[in-house]
């Protein structure tokens, strides 16, 4: 089983290995603790304290805060219970007139805005786009992951949370409390 260094890792992470050296790797058997490595990677170039339990985007984070794992943005800003689609507590432009989507698309390529807008999400803390997604008008925003961090890492990494939580979307739930 290889083991490689963690620069070697924060290099392949960055981008910054040469491609030869990058298809080794992918050739190679994955080491053990990648994943970790990865993660302490990561976590030593943000500004909080709060443990990174699995990243889900370039600028996204699930972390440990007390007995809550929450999504929080590089830059601190955090955007609630990770199992409700964070997406609900970004900031949302929505592309949905041909003048706006000539921005984006050009000529023929533009979608037809009668179906389709362009929904950007921006972090409210620093308004760093975290996300696009194109899709049909009246479709709620996509909730592309939602991790089952317990079976994660006790069955995958043997390495077992402190607390359990219950694994279930809980968007609707939120959705819900706002008409009451």
């Amino acid at each position: 089983m290889p083991q490689y260094d963690i620069t070697e890792i924060e290099k392949l992470v960055d981008g910054r290995l040469p491609w030869p050296r990058v298809q080794e790797i992918m050739k190679d058997s994955k080491d053990t603790d990648r994943f970790h490595k990865w993660v302490e990677i990561l976590q030593s170039r943000v500004s909080w304290r709060e443990r990174i339990l699995l990243p889900i985007g370039p600028n996204l984070f699930i972390v440990q805060k007390g007995r809550e794992r929450i999504v929080k943005c590089r830059c601190g800003h955090e955007l609630g219970d990770y199992r409700v689609n964070w997406k609900l507590s970004a900031l949302i432009h929505i592309r949905d007139t041909p003048e706006e989507l000539a921005a984006v698309y050009r000529g023929s390529e533009q979608p037809d805005t009668a179906w389709t807008q362009l929904r950007e999400y921006y972090c409210p803390g620093c308004g760093g786009q975290l996300e696009v997604e194109a899709v049909p008008r009246g479709c709620p925003p996509d909730f592309e992951f939602l991790p089952d961090l317990d079976t994660f890492y006790r069955d995958w990494l043997g390495k077992p949370l402190p607390n359990e939580v219950e694994f279930v979307d809980k968007t609707l739930e939120t959705v819900k409390t706002w008409s009451t």
